[in-house]
């Protein structure tokens, strides 16, 4: 029974596969993609994947349904919330300019199967949020015309009464993919020149909005004739903005789309803050005048905007919105499309994923293949399935990446970088440049293991310490820790971290009410919790951070990303357990993919160097000095390789 048992070291080398990191190029520049995106270019297709559907019904759905006027407050609160996210994607994407996103970004700090299983959430985020936007899409236009394309399909086609099937076949829907996937194929600058146009409409229309919103505010809708301002209080506040937190997820793209900017190290991060900026005003903006020109329990949640002009006299508006409604879900279709496909060549060209997806067009220098399969599939979703089921699930996909881009970041930041290295070891020659004396080239014995040491801690003080080492001031105190290998003590903790942030979150969000602990027990284990997640992050910040490099750097760390971990859990807790369901199956899925695939046609499997055997010696003389003596042993069984003896080589020291 024990022979099939696996070994330790078998156990190890299988754990080491799942968590290696991805060796980047040294020319991170270098790329099969064309490099023509600019500052504008990012910015516009941030605010495209940001500014689109959301703006026309979900400001309407807040302001009535969960938080009155404010859902400004709201607004404010999801949209600072998002800056935490954004700015550790500006980080990466500033310092890692390869397409990817979320994906590779934990490859490169955290490990592969990590990065496989986010990259594979995001897969199929994109896929639901294209196919959800394609369908309100279609619905919007739709109900333009009376809905006489439903009924003409619903009468010619006929309807489906069947689970996770639509009530019919949306055609228009599929062929509004079919049509963005083919621009999408025809390049890059094809792509954000039709960005810019959608986007310049949708941004006239909603400062046409603006406009008339002022002129027909009546700040007694905020008066507490009709409910004041916050009829629904601090919890309606911020259930709202759990809701709200949604509207800033199209970001990403910019992260997306690094590989094809021409100087990714400023144009992302710029692009992020503006996109991000510009987009939380928008939204606060949009909430004040709707909520101002109609009392807000009076608001339509489907067509919010259009309907308040309707009702203060001018109808013809809401053709106005309507098109900037049908531009914005282009825009956000456009960003959806080309996101994408990224994702997907990053991880095939890393070959965690079917290589096939890796293939560039050498002449419009996109990836064809994957704009093409997924565009088609992208399509099917909207043409037959029932997508209201499935678009909570949207959610959990982008705050687990959002998680772990964080942890990601504090990782990072405490590793040695790429051109830091140990100082070589000592050599077993005397350099002949060097002055002879006890202080230099001499070599010197030492009558105890202590006198050794003390020379070792003297030396240990004056060199510079480097990232992931224990700060000088902190070492009295953990000098324990002194022993471990540089960032291996901050990734302990910052697992300890997400582990604490879990627990607490969860006696949050459940301890009232599935677990109906009681006040004493509900108040110990918060305590608890809270001074784990706060001894790890103590525990991080007494190590040395990387230096401050000529790429952007979030400010704060480790505290800005922790903060961003506990808000994503918090609200990752708070999605329903079907949610969570149909997030497992997926998985599932994914973990038969990477086990049955991507571990094996890994390129960091290829670049692993075979095992070696060798053994080393470390012998004490009783004469009180110490010399240590290092042999390679070669198997009987290997051939002469024709190189002289080193068997005798010995360093005293």
């Amino acid at each position: 029974m024990a022979r099939w048992l696996p070994r330790s070291t078998d156990l190890t080398r299988f754990c080491q596969k799942l968590n290696r990191v991805k060796t980047l190029e040294d020319d991170m520049m270098e790329t099969s993609f064309n490099r023509c995106l600019s500052t504008i270019d990012l910015t516009l297709l941030g605010i495209g994947g940001m500014v689109g559907s959301g703006l026309y019904v979900l400001t309407g759905t807040v302001a009535k349904e969960i938080a009155g006027p404010a859902v400004i407050v709201s607004f404010i609160i999801a949209g600072f919330a998002s800056l935490l996210a954004a700015l550790c994607y500006a980080e990466f994407g500033a310092r890692v300019p390869k397409t990817g996103s979320a994906y590779m970004f934990t490859y490169v700090s955290v490990g592969e199967i990590w990065a496989f299983l986010i990259g594979w959430n995001v897969l199929l985020e994109y896929m639901i949020g294209g196919a959800a936007v394609a369908r309100a899409w279609s619905g919007y236009l739709d109900s333009i015309f009376n809905h006489k394309i439903k009924n003409f399909t619903e009468t010619h086609v006929g309807t489906w009464q069947m689970p996770f099937l639509a009530r019919y076949p949306d055609f228009l829907a599929a062929a509004i993919l079919l049509v963005a996937t083919a621009f999408i194929s025809f390049g890059a600058k094809v792509s954000s020149w039709l960005n810019h146009v959608f986007s310049a409409i949708s941004m006239g229309v909603i400062l046409f909005i603006l406009i008339m919103g002022f002129v027909l505010a009546q700040p007694k809708n905020w008066s507490a004739q009709e409910g004041g301002f916050a009829p629904y209080g601090l919890s309606g506040i911020m259930a709202g903005t759990a809701t709200c937190f949604y509207a800033f997820v199209g970001f990403d793209v910019i992260a997306a789309s690094s590989e094809e900017a021409r100087n990714p190290q400023r144009a992302v991060p710029r692009a992020i803050a503006f996109s991000l900026g510009l987009a939380t005003g928008a939204y606060i903006l949009v909430s004040v005048v709707l909520t101002l020109m109609v009392p807000w329990h009076t608001l339509d949640p489907d067509s919010a905007l259009a309907d308040a002009f309707y009702r203060r006299g001018y109808a013809w508006a809401g053709f106005l919105v309507a098109a900037g409604s049908i531009c914005a879900m282009n825009t956000v279709l456009l960003s959806n499309l080309f996101s994408l496909p990224r994702i997907v060549y990053a991880m095939a060209e890393d070959g965690l994923f079917f290589q096939v997806f890796s293939r560039v067009h050498p002449r419009t220098q996109v990836p064809v293949v994957g704009i093409v399969v997924f565009g088609l599939l992208m399509a099917l979703l909207a043409l037959v399935f029932d997508l209201e089921a499935l678009v909570q699930f949207l959610s959990i996909g982008t705050l687990l990446a959002y998680t772990f881009v964080a942890a990601s970041i504090i990782v990072l930041r405490f590793q040695q970088q790429k051109g830091d290295a140990p100082a070589p070891a000592a050599s077993c020659q005397p350099n002949p440049e060097l002055p002879e004396g006890p202080s230099a080239g001499e070599l010197k014995e030492y009558e105890s293991f202590s006198d050794k040491l003390q020379l070792v801690d003297r030396d240990k003080s004056k060199e510079q310490r480097e990232p992931g080492q224990l700060k000088a001031a902190f070492e009295p105190y953990l000098e324990f820790l002194s022993d471990f290998y540089p960032g291996e003590v901050v990734t302990v903790a910052v697992v300890t971290l997400m582990v604490s942030a879990i627990c607490l979150c969860s006696i949050l969000v459940f301890g009232n009410t599935h677990l109906h602990l009681p006040t004493w027990s509900y108040s110990l284990l918060l305590v608890l919790f809270s001074l784990g997640f706060l001894l790890s992050l103590l525990l991080i910040w007494a190590h040395e951070q990387q230096r401050s490099t000529q790429t952007f750097q979030i400010p704060l760390v480790p505290l800005s990303p922790a903060l961003s971990i506990i808000l994503n859990i918090y609200l990752m807790l708070k999605l329903s357990y079907m949610t969570w369901l149909r997030f497992a199956v997926w998985l599932l899925l994914g973990l038969l993919v990477y086990f049955g695939y991507g571990i094996w046609h890994s390129k960091e499997n290829l670049r692993e160097p075979r095992p070696q055997r060798v053994s080393a010696r470390y012998v004490v003389f009783p004469g009180g000095s110490l010399e240590e003596r290092v042999q390679a042993v070669q198997p009987s069984s290997q051939p002469a390789t024709g190189l002289p003896d080193t068997d005798t080589d010995d360093c005293k020291r």
